[in-house]
Parts: C-alpha cells; sequence; structure tokens
C-alpha cells in the first residue's frame, strides 16, 4: 500500500513497549474515566451545519482564557479526554469540538479547507463568547490552530502544536497517496464498527494503532474505544486533500503570540524535524521533544504532556520566548 507519511521513523514492536517509561500510557489525573460526559456534551449551529462538542470546567476563572482542544485528521473531541479535566483542575473552561465531517459533525456546507477551519473555530469562539483562547491542536488540529492564530491574532492568546501539520504535509500532493488514503479511509471505517473488539485483542491492537500510537498496548482499552468512535467518517479524504493543498510556511512569522510546539521523536506521520521548522519560523516559541512517543504524545504520555502544557500556560509572556529544545523522557522527566 502506498505510503502517506514523509516520516522515516519506524514502528516500534510490541515487546519493546515494556521500556516506554512509567508515563507511557498512565492515567493522567483528574482521571477521566470518573466523569459522566454526557451532562457536557452540547452543539451549536456554525454556518448551517451542527457541530458537536464538550464544554467542561464551568465558566472558568477570571483572567484564565479558555482552552479550546481541536482534534487531528480521523480524530474527534475524546481525543482529548486525558487532557480537559486537567485544563478544568486549573481552573480554565476547557472545550472540545468535532470538527465538520468528524465525530458527530455534519459535514460543512463548503467544501473543506484549513482555512475554512480556522473560520469555523474562530465562529464556534465567537458563538459562545470565549473571548481570547488558548488553543491546543494535534496534526491537522495544529495546522488549523496556526491557521486561526494567524487569520484571526485577536482572537488567540496562546497556541500549542502537537506534531502539526502545515510543514512537510504540503509537500505531498500526489494520487498515490490518495489512493493509499482511500484504503486508510475503508479501514478506519471498518475499524469503528468493529471498535470495541479490536481494542480488546493484543495483537490487532497493535496493528490497527501503531502508525500514530507508538506503543499501543500501553495505551487503557477504554481510551482507545472513545478515540476509535470518531472514525471512519466522511471528511476524512476531503481534509487530506485540504492539508496537502494549503501551504502556509511563508506565512506562520505572523504569529506573534506565544507557542508551545509539542513532538514525539518516533512520529510516523509527520517527521520531528517539522518542530524545528515551526520553532524556527514562528518568534515566540520553543519546543518540547518527548522521546520514544509517537503522533499523539497528549495521550500516549498525558500526565507529562499536562504538566508541560500548564507550565507553558502559566507562563508570563515575554518578547524573547524561543528556548532550546527540551526533551521529555519516560518517568515523566523533561
Amino acid at each position: 500500500m502506498p505510503t502517506i507519511r514523509p516520516s522515516k521513523a519506524l514502528p516500534a514492536t510490541p515487546w519493546q513497549a515494556a521500556r516506554a517509561g512509567d508515563d507511557y500510557g498512565a492515567t493522567a489525573s483528574p482521571d477521566w474515566r470518573s466523569i459522566d460526559w454526557r451532562p457536557h456534551l452540547r452543539s451549536v449551529v456554525i454556518d448551517g451545519r451542527t457541530v458537536n462538542y464538550v464544554d467542561y470546567g464551568g465558566p472558568g476563572e477570571p483572567g484564565l482564557e479558555p482552552a479550546v482542544f481541536v482534534h487531528g485528521l480521523g480524530g474527534c473531541w475524546q481525543n482529548w479526554l486525558e487532557n480537559i479535566p486537567r485544563a478544568a483542575a486549573e481552573g480554565r473552561r476547557a472545550l472540545a469540538l468535532d470538527l465538520p465531517g468528524f465525530g458527530f459533525s455534519e459535514m460543512p456546507s463548503d467544501e473543506i479547507s484549513i482555512s475554512g477551519y480556522g473560520r469555523v473555530v474562530n465562529s464556534f469562539c465567537d458563538q459562545l463568547d470565549l473571548g481570547e483562547v488558548v488553543l491546543v491542536g494535534n496534526s491537522m488540529g495544529g495546522f488549523i490552530s496556526a491557521e486561526t492564530a494567524i487569520q484571526f491574532p485577536a482572537r488567540v492568546a496562546r497556541v500549542v502544536l502537537v506534531s502539526a501539520a502545515g510543514v512537510t504535509t504540503s509537500d505531498l500532493r500526489s494520487r498515490p497517496i490518495m489512493a493509499g488514503a482511500r484504503v486508510v479511509a475503508a479501514v478506519a471505517t471498518r475499524t469503528a464498527a468493529m471498535s470495541e473488539r479490536v481494542v480488546r485483542r493484543r495483537h490487532v491492537r497493535h496493528l490497527v494503532f501503531n502508525s500514530f500510537i507508538r506503543h499501543p498496548t500501553r495505551i487503557r482499552n477504554e481510551l482507545l474505544y472513545e478515540i476509535t468512535r470518531g472514525s471512519g467518517r466522511p471528511g476524512f479524504l476531503d481534509a487530506l486533500r485540504a492539508i496537502m493543498d494549503y501551504d502556509f510556511r511563508d506565512r506562520l512569522p505572523e504569529i506573534d503570540c506565544p507557542t508551545l510546539i509539542v513532538w514525539g521523536t518516533e512520529d510516523m506521520l509527520v517527521p520531528s524535524s517539522d518542530a524545528d521548522e515551526f520553532e524556527r519560523l514562528i518568534p515566540q516559541s520553543r519546543k518540547v521533544i518527548f522521546r520514544d512517543t509517537g503522533h499523539m504524545a497528549m495521550l500516549e504520555r498525558p500526565q507529562t504532556f499536562n504538566d508541560c502544557l500548564m507550565e507553558f500556560l502559566a507562563e508570563e509572556p515575554s518578547p524573547a520566548a524561543s528556548e532550546a529544545e527540551v526533551e521529555a523522557a519516560g518517568g515523566g522527566s523533561r
């Protein structure tokens, strides 16, 4: 099958998972499983289409911007289950949406595009009267979060890019990739329909998830089940085209808010070298690199990720915010 990844990182074997460190796959505190999420599920109409989201943590403490979490390609709001409770516990209103065409949101009325998704995020914040926000985005969600910060600078107080698309992904325009992506989309649809059986079988779990999670057997079944429920939605192929068709590298220097760039050394979908380019192009940025981690640091090492996120949000803004790389290893050290 044609590859759709530019990274040279190789998949881990199941037996390597035992050496991933104590923080790998360890449920963060507060534990998302102790929360009844149903009362916090909402929907809003944007451009005539319903957008599903979760809203947790009440109004938030005065002076603390709401945190808006934006999932990646093939994802859903549940990709942030390990992170939303911590943001709320720190006094922030925490929200995560299903982008149009994903999760339980309707397809958008217009063609899917990264700039269009940026406008959706801004409209989402407008309708909920959120004011200035912190945007936290993974993969395509990082691409969208950065685009939102460029289009609507007054909206975004800070941005966190977790294995963000938008650098090498812009160089992947080809028919073989789209052919491979159709296979991926079909597999994702099948996996979503069989999600409970998939996550319970250890070896199947490794094969299904190891392209974006370094050690799937270390991730709790309940979490894998939740993130798999959003797979196979109709926006996948159009959103993949949008990622490949849009290049905003020349506009990244326009991001004028503090930016944290988080990556895994073993990201098989977006190479960790892209973190260097984001850091080079965004003035007030710095990066944190997690060793032995794949494409989804926020759920692979959730407690360590949450600590990084909260420390970043607590910092005083500085014009000279760029710092040297910090590596995050297993066992919770950075």
